[in-house]
């Protein structure tokens, strides 16, 4: 289907269907009302029911790219340390610089794009291109972490946190600039309230997100040939969770550690058991020939 025909079908979605599909007539009963892009979700579940085609008829990108290298390395460092970390479960979803959809009509109603990075607790671990809330149960993310620019800074801070907190029901948002090593910022969800509390940095100036139970603060360090300030994921004990590549190195050096020591305490073995030899000898005793 063509970028025209996706445009106009997601259009009668949105209109309430007040005019047919191009190319594909599909007959409705009348709604009792108009969807907007604010209805319930569970108004929409029950149209992607109805019409399994919905999600595939949405944009999947908007080829926007990321502001600068460093939005790319940051965004990547997160995903690809998290899945690594969590490699034996099976129960998440990781994604980064995609949509999120909670109905089919926001793309045309306000001018949203997906998170940096986000994460989705309690689902399958499969490979999806965009995420379709009402294809995931009404599921939308746990955490999120949007990476701040100049030109992103206003919605991330105004648009984005009041949408998270008040339609995503995110449990954690957190904000930072990769240029800007003393941007961290995170909210989280109050229970009581319904709404978002400043977290409070720990000594170490890390936030703690209860939903992952990791801390998220800023490392110092060399990712891809870069030196910078990135955001990094600490564990409950404050020790970094590592990159694939990282991870790897330091087995690397645990395992030639380890050789250095065996092979320092052969040694030292070795000398006690030559330097008995030579005490046996001095006594007349030829320690060849003891048993």
């Amino acid at each position: 289907m063509s970028n025209l025909a996706i445009a106009e079908s997601v259009t009668a979605f949105a209109d309430g269907w007040t005019r047919p599909f191009p190319s594909r007539p599909v007959t409705f009963q009348s709604p009792p009302k108009p969807l907007q892009w604010d209805s319930p979700l569970e108004d929409w579940e029950r149209l992607s029911l109805s019409t399994p085609f919905l999600s595939r008829q949405l944009p999947l990108e908007d080829n926007e790219p990321l502001e600068t290298n460093a939005h790319r390395v940051a965004m990547n460092t997160l995903i690809r340390s998290l899945k690594h970390h969590w490699a034996d479960r099976t129960d998440f979803f990781v994604g980064g610089n995609m949509f999120v959809y909670f109905n089919p009509a926001q793309q045309r109603r306000i001018d949203y794009r997906g998170p940096d990075f986000f994460v989705a607790l309690g689902v399958p671990k499969r490979s999806r291109q965009a995420w379709f809330a009402w294809d995931e149960n009404g599921k939308l993310p746990d955490v999120i972490v949007e990476l701040l620019s100049d030109s992103t800074k206003a919605t991330d801070l105004g648009l984005k946190k009041t949408l998270y907190e008040q339609r995503f029901k995110t449990t954690d948002y957190l904000v930072f600039d990769p240029l800007d090593a003393n941007s961290l910022r995170g909210w989280h969800l109050s229970p009581a309230t319904g709404q978002y509390e400043e977290l409070v940095p720990n000594e170490h100036g890390r936030l703690w997100s209860a939903k992952l139970e990791l801390w998220i603060g800023v490392w110092e360090g060399a990712i891809d040939g870069e030196v910078d300030f990135w955001l990094r994921f600490y564990d409950v004990d404050g020790q970094l969770v590592r990159l694939p590549e990282e991870a790897a190195r330091q087995e690397a050096q645990a395992a030639k550690q380890k050789a250095q020591i065996a092979e320092q305490k052969a040694k030292e073995a070795s000398q006690r058991a030559e330097q008995l030899a030579e005490h046996l000898r001095r006594l007349g005793i030829d320690p060849d020939r003891l048993s």
